[in-house]
């Protein structure tokens, strides 16, 4: 009987030791925190110190902890819809990255009952303060401007609380669909009058080049036709003068008339279009020919003396041909 009493009293003890080590959190006497964690002992409610990651000890029933609190950086997606100075509405996403510093778990832990509510508000508050001096264009172009001040409103506030800004993110700006339709089209316009005008200015380029390009080539033209004339004018000069000292002086022009006209005959047979050539049939019919048009010439002749003996500054042009 006394040995099934001391076998009582043994598993009774055995069981109390089991529950004081192996129980519940208020009932343990040993507990764990987790790496990046840390855990808050308090003794009946009140703060009694921070247990850090490894075995920790506690006195059962007297001292509890509380949960786990996070050294991680975590992450807090914020959505602000807000209106611009130019009375666009507006949605803004901004992350926000904060972590708790070990040395500031007790302030993060009690100074704070919803952290993340509190981020947001100022977070709503601060965004909303730099939109409505802003118009839609100069949103776009300072985001980082806004993602600073959130920062710098953030890290300020939140510090005496424990908590410590890591960063802050402006991932977009949206604005209406209706708006972004706009912006598209406005955008587009302006793409397509720059292109526009960009042909404009390709096309005058090349009309202008072209221009100078003909005009060049008509005085390069007309040097080459007037030395082309040049040459046969004194081509036709030492000819005459050759036959004049041959001694054929009366019919000099007669033979330098035939010699042109067969030079005609010979280019327009060459470098005309037309197949087939009328000529004279009969010697009495080219000398009519060639009387025609030593008259002809002869009565240039006399044309241009009479206009220098009327203007002797003017020149007849085949003065040039005579000795």
């Amino acid at each position: 009987m006394d040995l099934l009493i001391t076998l009582a009293v043994v598993a009774v003890v055995v069981a109390g030791v089991a529950t004081l080590v192996f129980g519940g959190l208020r009932t343990s006497i040993f507990f764990t925190v987790k790496t990046q964690e840390n855990v808050i002992v308090e003794r009946f409610g009140k703060y009694k110190k921070v247990a850090k990651p490894g075995l920790n000890v506690k006195t059962p029933f007297i001292e509890t902890t509380t949960r786990p609190i996070s050294l991680r950086v975590r992450q807090l997606e914020v959505n602000i819809e807000t209106k611009t100075k130019d009375n666009v509405f507006v949605t803004i996403p901004v992350a926000v990255q904060f972590v708790i510093g070990e040395e500031n778990v007790v302030d993060a832990y009690y100074k704070l009952d919803n952290p993340e509510e509190q981020i947001r508000s100022y977070v709503f508050d601060t965004v909303r303060s730099s939109l409505s001096s802003m118009t839609l264009d100069t949103s776009f172009e300072s985001k980082d401007d806004i993602a600073s001040a959130v920062e710098n409103r953030l890290s300020e506030s939140m510090a005496r609380y424990g908590f410590q800004i890591v960063n802050t993110l402006v991932t977009d700006i949206s604005p209406d669909q209706r708006v972004r339709d706009s912006m598209n089209s406005i955008n587009a316009a302006q793409r397509d009058r720059d292109a526009a005008q960009s042909l404009a200015e390709a096309d005058k380029i090349k009309r202008v080049t072209q221009a100078e390009a003909d005009a060049d080539a008509r005085r390069l033209q007309g040097e080459g036709v007037a030395a082309q004339r040049k040459a046969i004018a004194t081509g036709i000069a030492e000819q005459y003068e050759m036959l004049k000292r041959a001694g054929i002086e009366d019919t000099a022009e007669q033979l330098l008339l035939m010699n042109q006209y067969f030079d005609t005959l010979g280019d327009v047979a060459r470098n005309g279009k037309s197949n087939v050539l009328f000529l004279p049939s009969n010697p009495g019919s080219v000398g009519d020919l060639f009387q025609e048009i030593r008259n002809s010439l002869l009565s240039a002749q006399e044309a241009g003396r009479a206009s220098d003996a009327a203007d002797p500054d003017v020149g007849s042009g085949f003065e040039e041909y005579r000795p």
